[in-house]
C-alpha cells in the first residue's frame, strides 16, 4: 500500500501553505521521499529550498482527465516515493477523483479561506460539499474579519460532516471558539424550547460541547424513529434535514429512552420533553448523547417538515 496524504480546498485557500508548513515539521521529517502532485498553480510557489531539504519532487497535473490511475502510477514509479501529498484542483469534482487500487489516503484536509467562504458555500455548494465530506479536518484561514461567523460556517460543516474536526485561525494562529452566546436558545431556562432552526442546531452543537446539555430539559417536535435493534424502551425522536441539496438527506436523532415506545408508531409527529444524559451507546462507538423521555404526545407535523442547514 502507498500511503497519501489528500489536501483539497479552492484556489488561494491556504493548501499550499498548510503543505509547505506540514514538510517543514519534525514529525513529517522521515526516510525516504516525497512525491508531491500539484493540481493547480496558485499565487503561492514551493520553495525548492524546503523541496530539496524535505526530498519532496514535485508534478503538476493541469488536466482533470490526466488525473487518473494510470498516470498517477507512472508518476510514482517514475519517483519511487514513500508517501505522496496531493494537492488537489478544488474546481474538479472530488466525486470523480480516482486513485490507483494500492493508494490508500491515510488523511484528508480541506482547507477554506473563512473571507470567502459565504461565496463558495453559496455559489459552490456541491463541489464543497464532495471535498469535505471525507474530509478528517477543515481548516478555516484567514479568519481575522469573519469571527462572528464562526459558528455558522461550523454548523455549514458539520452537517455535511458531522465526524469532521473543525479548526478556525486568524493571523495569530488557532483560534479558541467559544459559541455559548449565539446559541438561538437560552441554557438556563427550565425547559429548552427547541423549534425548527433550534433543534438542528442543538442537535450538532451537542456533538461538540454534550456537555452544556447534561442534566438539561429539552422540547420539540420529532418523528418517530423506530430501529430494528433497538431495545423495547427505546426510539429515536429526530428530524429529517436537507445538508447541502435537495438529494443529500439526513436523519438527525438521537436515541430516547421511554416505557410507552413499544406503542409508538413509525414515522408518526409527537412533541417529546426529555432529559439528556451522557452514556455508552453501541451504535455510537462510545459515549453520547441520551435522551430521558418525560413525557412524549402524539402530534400534527410542523408545517416545515425538512429542516434546511442553507
Amino acid at each position: 500500500m502507498k500511503t497519501v496524504y489528500m489536501i483539497n480546498g479552492f484556489l488561494e485557500s491556504g493548501k499550499t501553505e498548510f503543505i509547505c508548513f506540514t514538510l517543514a515539521q519534525q514529525y513529517f521529517q522521515i526516510r525516504g521521499k516525497t512525491l508531491l502532485i500539484v493540481c493547480e498553480e496558485g499565487e503561492n510557489e514551493y520553495d525548492p529550498v524546503l523541496l530539496q531539504k524535505t526530498r519532496t519532487e514535485i508534478e503538476l497535473i493541469e488536466k482533470e482527465e490526466d488525473f487518473n490511475p494510470a498516470y498517477l502510477t507512472d508518476l510514482e514509479k517514475a519517483h519511487k516515493p514513500e508517501r505522496i501529498i496531493i494537492e488537489y484542483n478544488g474546481m474538479w469534482n472530488y466525486k470523480n477523483a480516482k486513485l490507483p487500487w494500492y493508494w490508500k489516503i491515510e488523511q484528508q484536509i480541506t482547507t477554506i479561506d473563512g473571507s470567502t467562504f459565504p461565496m463558495y458555500y453559496t455559489n459552490m455548494r456541491s463541489l464543497l460539499a464532495e471535498m469535505i465530506r471525507k474530509s478528517e479536518m477543515i481548516i478555516f484561514n484567514r479568519c481575522d474579519t469573519v469571527r462572528d461567523q464562526l459558528n455558522a460556517y461550523k454548523r455549514n460543516i458539520k452537517a455535511v460532516n458531522a465526524s469532521a474536526d473543525v479548526i478556525f485561525e486568524d493571523a495569530n494562529g488557532e483560534i479558541d471558539e467559544i459559541f455559548e452566546e449565539d446559541l438561538p436558545y437560552d441554557l438556563e431556562q427550565e425547559t429548552i424550547v427547541l423549534d425548527n432552526n433550534g433543534y438542528g442546531i442543538w442537535y450538532l452543537d451537542s456533538m461538540d460541547h454534550l456537555e452544556r446539555y447534561i442534566g438539561k430539559k429539552l422540547q420539540f417536535t420529532a418523528m418517530v424513529l423506530k430501529p430494528d435493534n433497538f431495545p423495547e424502551d427505546y426510539f429515536v425522536p429526530g428530524r429529517m434535514a436537507m445538508t447541502c441539496c435537495a438529494d443529500d438527506m439526513a436523519f438527525l436523532g438521537y436515541a430516547c429512552q421511554y416505557e410507552g415506545a413499544a406503542a409508538l408508531v413509525q414515522k408518526e409527529w409527537v412533541k417529546v420533553t426529555a432529559t439528556v444524559s451522557k452514556e455508552y451507546w453501541e451504535d455510537y462507538k462510545g459515549e453520547g448523547p441520551i435522551l430521558h423521555a418525560v413525557s412524549v404526545e402524539k402530534t400534527k407535523a410542523p408545517k416545515e417538515a425538512i429542516i434546511s442547514f442553507s
